[in-house]
């Protein structure tokens, strides 16, 4: 008997036993019970244009909110001490639970891509967390900078000077650990921007610090479809 027809009589015998064929099973699908992590061939990591895009949306987004702050600080000297705990709160609602609840920020998701774990899961609080908390400590830290020295100006000297002329005053009268903090955070989004150029899965450093890749829609809607048959 040819091998062929020996190996189609051994899988007749073994369904007549009530043993199912096995067949192939496609990578990042259920195996043993266990969703199998995908791989590299199974996710379309998105690129820098991408993300780049999305990045412009969200500034987009809150350009209203960032006008109508410029114009209330422009006739209120405290404004921004008023308002450095409700923009500290709706950056972690934007960054954080936007991303666990939606896999992306608005302009992410507007794009087309998402935010994954590296086995393909969707993102928790903890990697949310993670990935914005370099950017949430040293945003918070510059503007507690820049809010204290609104305290040393009068109003009278305040409203007397031009915004650049302000804001010039305000960073001469601002801590002495300001400016070599600003130039940490110069260090910190230069290097996101070379090694999310210079790695194939185009993750940045705060993509390696969460344990995250950014993909394309299609591939997280596949992934939602895999991980739901295997639940």
């Amino acid at each position: 008997m040819e091998p062929r027809d020996e190996s189609l009589r051994r899988r007749a015998a073994a369904g007549a036993a009530g043993f199912p064929a096995v067949a192939a099973e496609p990578q990042g699908v259920r195996r043993l019970g266990v969703m199998s992590s995908p791989t590299d061939d199974s996710l379309r990591y998105a690129g820098f244009l991408p993300r780049l895009g999305a990045l412009v949306l969200d500034f987009v987004i809150f350009l209203p909110l960032a006008a109508l702050l410029f114009w209330a600080s422009a006739h209120d000297r405290l404004f921004e001490v008023y308002s450095l705990v409700p923009n500290t709160l709706l950056g972690l609602f934007y960054y954080v639970y936007l991303v666990r609840r939606y896999g992306g920020t608005p302009g992410k998701l507007l794009v087309g891509i998402r935010i994954r774990k590296l086995n393909g899961e969707p993102v928790g609080y903890r990697e949310a967390l993670f990935r914005y908390g370099p950017d949430f400590i040293l945003g918070l830290l510059l503007s507690v900078a820049l809010v204290l020295p609104l305290f040393r100006i009068s109003d009278t000297e305040y409203e007397s000077l031009t915004f650049m002329a302000r804001a010039a005053r305000i960073v001469e009268l601002a801590p002495a650990w300001y400016k070599p903090l600003h130039v940490v955070q110069q260090i910190w989004l230069w290097s996101e921007l070379i090694v999310l150029l210079t790695n194939r899965k185009r993750r940045a450093l705060h993509d390696f610090i969460a344990g995250t890749v950014v993909v394309q829609a299609s591939t997280a809607r596949t992934l939602s479809k895999v991980a739901a048959n295997s639940a």
